[in-house]
């Protein structure tokens, strides 16, 4: 098993399916399973969702909560670096991503909300759509996650980094406007290509928890499996709030 998905490192998975070699006799109870990689994201769900009441009632209460939206983003992503070479630590670090990215969340929504009334739920039933379809589809093996569609999605999601990540560089040191900025046809265009690699990320998430509990790894990589399933969650709901406020700026 060789995973594509950027936060399923293979070298992760390889190394823990080892450890379990060694091992004669394996616990039922200590080794991953899909049920308890479902309630364990249920449980990230439940406190990031916790903690973005925090700063969405800040944000509604006329308070700024910028420092803790932007801080929020920034632990939430150093805490998915380090699991991602620590998965061993996920038990710890995975409900710590959910708090914090939480207040990110919270924060974000509550600007594309003040701007654009009605867009938070919108981008919520978008999100949960999205997730429900892909899960659908994987779970009748309508679409078989195999190396071509590994390497296909991961391709287009270093892709969509690497040009992220350019041109906010870009525009933070020249006159530069991403293509991606503002409500072209352009912008919309690449608004929903974003949305649909996010989504097909949802099946290499599907695809390497079932072989996590299939190799029967450690128990803790439940909480990284969770881990991951959240990280893309997180990014599909932003990239439908972006493509929605793009919709709305345009009526």
């Amino acid at each position: 098993m060789e995973s594509k998905n950027p936060f399923f490192k293979s070298k992760s998975f390889t190394n823990t399916s080892a450890a379990n070699d060694n091992v004669s006799v394996i616990d039922y109870n200590e080794t991953m399973t899909i049920s308890g990689t479902i309630n364990k994201s249920f449980i990230l769900l439940a406190l990031l969702v916790g903690t973005a009441l925090i700063t969405w009632n800040l944000a509604f209460n006329g308070y700024n909560p910028i420092v803790l939206t932007i801080g929020g983003a920034i632990i939430g992503l150093i805490l998915v670096v380090v699991s991602s070479f620590k998965p061993h630590l996920s038990t710890y670090l995975a409900p710590a991503y959910a708090l914090f990215e939480g207040l990110f969340i919270g924060g974000i929504s509550a600007f594309f909300e003040a701007s654009y009334p009605g867009l938070v739920i919108q981008a919520v039933g978008g999100t949960f759509v999205t997730f429900l379809v892909c899960f659908t589809l994987y779970k009748y093996n309508i679409v078989k996650v195999n190396e071509k569609f590994k390497s296909v999605v991961i391709a287009a999601t270093l892709a969509i980094g690497v040009y992220y990540l350019v041109s906010w560089l870009l525009s933070m040191f020249t006159s530069f406007q991403p293509v991606h900025y503002g409500n072209s046809m352009m912008s919309i265009g690449i608004s929903v290509f974003v949305i649909v690699i996010a989504a097909l990320n949802l099946f290499l998430d599907f695809d390497q928890i079932e072989k996590g509990a299939e190799q029967r790894m450690p128990k803790f990589m439940e909480w990284y499996g969770a881990m991951g399933l959240m990280v893309t969650l997180v990014w599909l709901y932003i990239e439908f709030l972006r493509l929605l406020s793009k919709l709305s700026s345009r009526d």
